[in-house]
């Protein structure tokens, strides 16, 4: 992965370079599946952020829980979700504005005052597409795309992840690059491209 790689990866598509990472431990709830895909979600959380070098916690102090996943079947559902649309302003003109770009996955970010990760929201329709993708893929790649602000077309060509013979994992580069952004030495934010160079020098060559 060359410098102009990891550029691309956190340059929105208006030309903006934004990079975040979570401030604080991640506290994950999912709402709307059955334990054991809960356990799959749970677990995929814990390999990626062990990767990362980050923390988990069992409770946030201030909001409780911090990275809220919902899988539901039609985005109509959220307006039913009681005091969601206290946590996400505009609710129902952004579920408006899903529904008609025939979108089956939003993520909404919050941010700490220096610009890291301070809670996450991640919306999953589980439509006939959606449904096809194992839960260990679904959640690996969600995670993956919620320990970092990624670009909003990152990963529009390529998947973060890989097939290994018979699994599915998180492509090597992938996974160096999280593990490099989270070096404490780091800031949590940045909003200039010259951070590109700082996450490069970070990253172990893949043999």
């Amino acid at each position: 992965m060359t410098p102009e790689d990891i550029q691309t990866l956190f340059t929105r598509d208006s030309g903006e370079f934004l990079f975040a990472r979570w401030g604080r431990p991640i506290v994950p709830i999912v709402f709307g599946v059955q334990d054991e895909t809960l356990a799959t979600v749970k677990g995929a959380f814990e390999a990626v952020v062990a990767l990362a070098g980050h923390k988990m916690a069992e409770t946030d102090p201030e909001l409780g829980a911090n990275c809220m996943v919902f899988f539901f079947r039609d985005w109509q559902e959220l307006l039913e979700v009681p005091d969601l649309d206290r946590l996400i302003p505009d609710l129902a003109p952004l579920v408006e504005r899903l529904v008609s770009a025939g979108a089956n996955q939003y993520r909404i970010f919050r941010f700490e005052k220096d610009g890291a990760i301070r809670a996450a929201f991640v919306f999953l329709q589980m439509d006939k597409e959606m449904s096809k993708v194992p839960a260990e893929t679904l959640a690996l790649s969600q995670v993956v795309q919620t320990v970092l602000l990624w670009s909003n077309t990152a990963f529009r060509s390529q998947s973060p992840l890989a097939v290994a013979g018979d699994t599915t994992v998180l492509r090597p580069d992938i996974a160096e690059l999280i593990r490099a952004a989270y070096d404490p030495v780091l800031p949590g934010a940045a909003q200039d491209a010259s951070h590109v160079l700082r996450l490069f020098a970070r990253m172990q060559p893949l043999q």
